[in-house]
């Protein structure tokens, strides 16, 4: 269980057996967190016995897949439904206005391939592909998400009671052991050793890629928090800072965006202070014959320089 309160930068996570997280005592528990600021989410595969971290190395076996639908709504949900690619989901979840969480019974999989449906179903039905890892923890139904002003209210639609295996998913699945696989992991796993990136740094440029296409700060904020509550000390805070700084880089790249297009447009300078006459570039510029060309008439030119990359102005 992961109890997550934005408001004032609180985390807190229970590992607890199922019959114990549903007594009555512990809901009590949970709806005083919630009533207090917190949103209430549950992992969706269970952890071994001695477990004090939700991490992979320690999951039991993989009881769910899961599907976060962020974008589009209900017309995603809709195209699912009517999609003979996967079966009949177990639960719908609608967790805030037009988004919801898709969640199936599954047996006999292993982690790789739990991840690589996941994955999948993200491609297929235009999921969030942060929401595919086996660590996952969703929202629990009943209680409030406090995102917003008004208290929206988790709710869950029972569609099965079947239990699933990998053979019903008709989606296209890459095997952990398929040669491309195996391809793109060394490829990721060199590429990470020659960029020698922390996975803060991956973090940041995560958030960056996210914000750029549209994505609400607080949910890139929830999802780092999400994905780092089990190695961060206070993970929203850290979230919160990883987006922050994103946010003041793609503002600064905005305005550097802004200004090439300004100048792009054709500027029209009235008067100006030559820094050279066309006669007067020196023959050995490389790029004399060039500028020459331009004679009396009006082109634009960019200066670079170390003295200058920081006006972008």
């Amino acid at each position: 269980m992961l109890v997550l309160n934005r408001r004032v930068g609180e985390t807190t996570q229970r590992i607890t057996a199922a019959h114990k997280a549903s007594s009555p005592e512990f809901q009590a528990w949970l709806r005083y967190k919630n009533a207090n600021g917190a949103d209430i989410y549950v992992g969706m595969n269970a952890l071994q016995k001695h477990a004090s971290t939700r991490t992979k190395d320690v999951i039991e076996n993989i009881s769910h897949v899961y599907l976060d639908l962020d974008h589009g709504g209900s017309a995603s949900l809709e195209a699912l439904q009517n999609s003979d690619l996967v079966p009949r989901p177990n639960y719908v979840l609608n967790t805030s206005p037009e988004k919801f969480q898709v969640v199936w019974k599954v047996e006999g999989m292993t982690i790789e391939e739990a991840e690589a449906l996941n994955q999948a179903m993200v491609r297929e039905f235009d999921g969030d592909p942060a929401a595919t890892d086996s660590t996952r923890v969703l929202r629990l139904p009943g209680f409030a998400n406090k995102k917003y002003e008004a208290d929206f209210y988790v709710k869950a639609r029972p569609e099965s009671t079947q239990t699933y295996q990998l053979r019903d998913f008709k989606l296209q699945i890459d095997s952990p052991d398929a040669p491309r696989h195996q391809h793109e992991e060394l490829a990721r796993k060199y590429s990470a050793q020659s960029s020698g990136l922390s996975q803060s740094e991956h973090d940041w440029a995560y958030a960056k890629r996210a914000l750029a296409r549209g994505d609400d700060a607080e949910e890139v904020i929830r999802r780092i928090a999400d994905y780092r509550a089990a190695d961060k000390h206070d993970p929203l805070y850290y979230a919160r800072h990883t987006v922050t700084r994103a946010q003041s880089e793609l503002a600064r790249n905005n305005r550097l965006e802004k200004s090439l297009r300004l100048c792009l447009a054709g500027l029209r300078i009235r008067r100006f202070d030559p820094i050279a006459e066309a006669s007067e570039l020196p023959d050995h510029l490389p790029s004399a014959e060039l500028l020459r060309s331009f004679g009396d008439r009006w082109a634009p030119f960019f200066v670079t320089d170390s003295l200058v990359q920081d006006q972008p102005d």
